[in-house]
């Protein structure tokens, strides 16, 4: 990219070693001026000092937005509806949160008449690709400046050298300290990667995680817990309403203290290579099996089947970063019509890591008929010679195919 035809710059901030350093590299490499934009996405850190950071390194224009709304309830709860899990164990913490962020670079850029956007992803990972898709979607002649790709700072130390000699503050010092983990906060997770993850045989250390008690020492009581769905989302939590954002904290809080949603597992990431990363989900968790129990009570059988078979083409959209594109939104219109009779209340029991569905109940949407499913004497609702002409329907073909194979 030609520098000097870079005046002003957005980036994605968090007042953090690696965009920190990126700001004052910017300023140097490209002789911008820098936007900092930091969204807070509820990953539970005080955002505070990144606007002081960024006005000590002389940013003008600083955006700090509280998008917890926004997040959970235009980008979680929609992928929640489609039950989407990436390779059967992955919730998609991380990816579903970039678009968001990609949305907010370029829209801010176009508000300031910034030239390009910016962001601290690495070259290794998935998520330079989910930020650059995310805005090419949005902004086709949009430039975008990856230094990880650009600089030779490859490394915790050289990022820490560097920003020791150009006067960026750092919290971490060189002696003595081990590099922490790599780790990304929001809402919906918390994950790590990296130091001594890195050995896929290496069991985390206990002290790694910070959202969930170890089941081990979860407490010895169940914890029941009643979900009000209407359209496919959660609207309430034991009788109480609250917003999007609002659910998801709370489910938080509660899996967390029972020990629910940590997991350890080795992911195929989008550039070609594996990667092991652990994750504590703990309200994900709850929402993914108290949805599918709620659409176990109210949603057709054919429709159920046909959408456990798109799901996994839909959360490797999201995965790969494909948020903002035409097969994604088709997918969610049909996910979201579904969910029109997906209302009701599910109740769970949560104990020492488990979600345990105890009960769904739905007063308009039901399609449960337990007149027909009885044990005990139907009054004539079922007629169960009717099987023997549906049995012998289906095997017409095995018959004739066994015929031949004698």
């Amino acid at each position: 990219m030609v520098q000097d035809t870079i005046k002003k710059v957005v980036l994605a901030y968090s007042g953090g070693l690696d965009t920190s350093v990126i700001l004052k590299w910017l300023q140097e490499q490209y002789g911008c001026d820098v936007v900092t934009f930091t969204a807070d996405i509820g990953q539970g850190e005080e955002l505070a000092p990144a606007r002081a950071k960024a006005t000590a390194a002389g940013v003008r224009d600083v955006y700090i937005e509280d998008l917890r709304e926004e997040f959970v309830g235009e980008f979680v709860y929609p992928m929640f509806r489609a039950n989407a899990v990436y390779e059967g164990e992955y919730l998609l913490g991380t990816s579903i949160a970039r678009p968001l962020i990609a949305k907010r670079l370029v829209e801010i850029a176009d508000e300031t008449g910034a030239d390009a956007i910016a962001h601290g992803a690495t070259g290794k990972g998935n998520d330079q690709v989910r930020f650059e898709l995310g805005a090419y979607a949005l902004k086709p002649d949009v430039k975008i400046i990856a230094p990880w790709r650009e600089w030779d700072l490859l490394s915790r130390e050289k990022l820490l050298g560097y920003g020791e000699s150009h006067g960026v503050p750092v919290e971490m010092k060189r002696a003595g300290s081990k590099s922490p983990y790599s780790m990304d906060a929001n809402l919906l997770h918390i994950s790590y990667e990296g130091n001594d993850l890195e050995d896929p045989w290496h069991e985390p250390a206990t002290d790694m995680w910070r959202w969930t008690t170890s089941p081990e020492q979860a407490p010895d009581r169940p914890t029941y817990l009643e979900l009000t769905f209407a359209g496919g989302d959660v609207v309430a939590v034991d009788g109480e309403q609250m917003t999007p954002a609002g659910v998801l904290a709370a489910l938080n809080r509660i899996g967390g203290e029972n020990g629910i949603g940590r997991n350890d597992i080795v992911e195929n990431r989008h550039v070609g290579m594996k990667s092991r990363g652990c994750y504590e989900t703990p309200g994900g968790t709850i929402l993914l099996k108290a949805h599918r129990a709620m659409e176990s009570l109210t949603l057709d059988r054919e429709a159920t089947h046909l959408k456990d078979e798109l799901m996994p083409r839909y959360a490797k959209l999201i995965y790969n970063g494909y948020w903002f594109t035409p097969e994604r939104e088709m997918l969610q219109a049909a996910i979201d019509r579904t969910q029109q009779v997906v209302n009701g209340q599910v109740r769970l029991k949560l104990y020492k890591g488990n979600v345990m569905v105890v009960g769904r109940k739905s007063a308009t949407d039901s399609l449960f008929d337990r007149s027909i499913v009885t044990f005990d004497e139907d009054a004539g609702a079922y007629d169960q010679g009717d099987g023997t002409g549906f049995i012998r329907l289906n095997a017409l073909r095995l018959r004739i195919a066994g015929r031949r194979q004698r």
